[in-house]
């Protein structure tokens, strides 16, 4: 698992920090617990808490795992399908690229006077 970006830090009731990242596994971006720097194994996503604990409604991780507010879940999992959503771009750029299918050097210089006006 290759760290990305951090999305939230937490402190545990233990006093210990706890930060929710989106790292890479594989070929896709996934959230992950890190305590202590350590990645801590779990979910790739924030699961719903059944039942609810006051306003904790998700939980990541597995010994220790970390209760989320639903604010807190949705931020999770819209970093990660942001993420993925950029990859999925690139290797999209990158397929058309090797096709031959890429960017014109009209289109492009449409694109830069935008941002020379």
């Amino acid at each position: 698992m290759i760290y990305k970006r951090t999305v939230l830090t937490k402190n545990l009731s233990n006093g210990i920090r706890a930060d929710l990242v989106v790292a890479m596994e594989g070929n896709t971006f996934r959230a992950a617990l890190m305590v202590s720097g350590r990645f801590v194994h779990g979910p790739s996503r924030p699961e719903p808490l059944n039942p609810p604990k006051g306003d904790l409604t998700y939980w990541m991780g597995n010994k220790p795992s970390v209760g989320l507010t639903s604010e807190e879940a949705e931020k999770i999992m819209k970093a990660v399908a942001v993420e993925n959503s950029v990859a999925a771009h690139h290797k999209l750029e990158e397929k058309n690229s090797k096709a031959g299918n890429g960017p014109t050097k009209k289109g492009l210089l449409n694109t830069l006077s935008k941002f020379i006006r």
